[in-house]
């Protein structure tokens, strides 16, 4: 008798299951197909987007695109919104597809940055993400605005910083005079939470050198049509709202039937597996493993690569799982924008050009991997 046909999917085509496709290219699971399921036909990488908005980069290189690489490992790539699970019956549900089965689901959908929704309604909103559009959606946003442009970054995190480094370079090489005004706002006492003080240091002065402000211990309360407020009632001036805070879960997650997080995320045991179904994995933002759970950073996702395809293939041929341990430090390396970047390892801090073409070599080599596989 012939064995039923298996079915892998992929929910999200981030970091993590992005690997699976590559390595199914090489290694297929014997009885299974692999079908890839994303809101988007490119995947972007994260690292890159700071500098492809600086201009350092052209968006292609920053791009992964998903039909060749679905194509590389003879999957199937389906364009859909996802709205729910059928856990009896081992099914995706579509609000614009017809349902699809499977015996194995990794989700990997990324996050959304805290408190977006709350201002949605804004015509100066323009979340970081999803970052598929985001440089084209703020390219957009500031072709209608007056000169001289005023941008207010939402966040306080690496992530606002790298923004604000390379927006700034973008905006000396589209106007040497650099009339445009970039103002951070974060809701914490200092910037860069998790870097050291000497690295927080140097990356204030950074700040100050371009005259980029902060408004530090202030959370953002309105985002009007030509101002911004701030808690502590003073409204500022802007032409755009770059939303760049910290990650929560995207809306998707809650409609799942699966067990979340305090935060929302979906939870998981350290094999990555959902604490509600063992067929049903969660990589990268979208899960944590509750017993040590790991910042949201793309280094987690990363590392849960291997892992990943280690246990899906334990799940569908038998064999044992795989824990993933999720590391306590990691090289951090900000793009600043101005062909420098400033690197953080353990006690080490520096800020030179040797860190940002070491960042850009760690970047394209990752990507590369995935652009190169669809180009063989």
């Amino acid at each position: 008798m012939t064995a039923r046909t298996k079915h892998v999917v992929l929910l999200g085509i981030g970091h993590t299951n992005a690997h699976v496709v590559k390595q199914w290219a090489s290694e297929p699971i014997p009885g299974c197909t692999l079908t890839c399921i994303s809101r988007f036909s490119t995947a972007t990488y994260s690292g890159m987007l700071p500098g492809t908005l600086g201009g350092q980069f052209d968006d292609d290189e920053m791009r992964i695109d998903l039909q060749g690489l679905a194509d590389r490992a003879s999957a199937k790539l389906i364009l859909a919104d996802t709205c729910g699970l059928d856990l009896d019956n081992g099914q995706i549900h579509f609000s614009d597809h017809e349902p699809i089965p499977f015996d194995a689901l990794s989700i990997g959908v990324g996050s959304m940055p805290t408190g977006w929704s709350d201002h949605a309604d804004s015509p100066l909103m323009v979340p970081i993400k999803p970052m598929q559009t985001f440089i084209q959606r703020f390219d957009a946003h500031l072709s209608a605005a007056n000169r001289p442009v005023r941008v207010s970054i939402v966040g306080g995190g690496v992530a606002g910083l790298e923004i604000a480094y390379c927006l700034d370079e973008k905006f000396r090489k589209r106007d040497p005079e650099h009339r445009a005004t970039i103002e951070i706002f974060t809701s914490g006492d200092r910037i860069a939470d998790g870097m050291t003080d000497r690295s927080i240091r140097r990356a204030e002065k950074l700040l100050a050198t371009k005259s980029i402000a902060v408004h530090r211990g202030q959370r953002v309360t309105e985002v009007a049509e030509t101002h911004l407020a701030t808690e502590d009632g003073i409204r500022h001036a802007t032409d755009c709202v770059v939303w760049a805070t910290g990650a929560s879960p995207p809306p998707v997650l809650a409609t799942l039937g699966l067990q979340r997080d305090r935060r929302g995320f979906l939870a998981t045991s350290e094999t990555l597996q959902s604490l509600s179904d063992p067929r049903i994995f969660a990589v990268g933002d979208s899960g944590t493993v509750v017993k040590s759970p790991s910042p949201k950073a793309g280094v987690y996702a990363v590392r849960q690569c291997p892992i990943l395809w280690h246990n899906l293939q334990a799940l569908l041929r038998g064999g044992a799982m795989k824990s993933f341990c999720p590391q306590n430090d990691f090289l951090k390396i900000l793009n600043t924008g101005d062909g420098k970047a400033l690197l953080q390892y353990g006690w080490l801090t520096a800020h030179a050009r040797w860190c940002w073409h070491l960042k850009t070599w760690i970047d394209k080599r990752f990507v590369n991997e995935f652009q190169v596989a669809q180009n063989d």
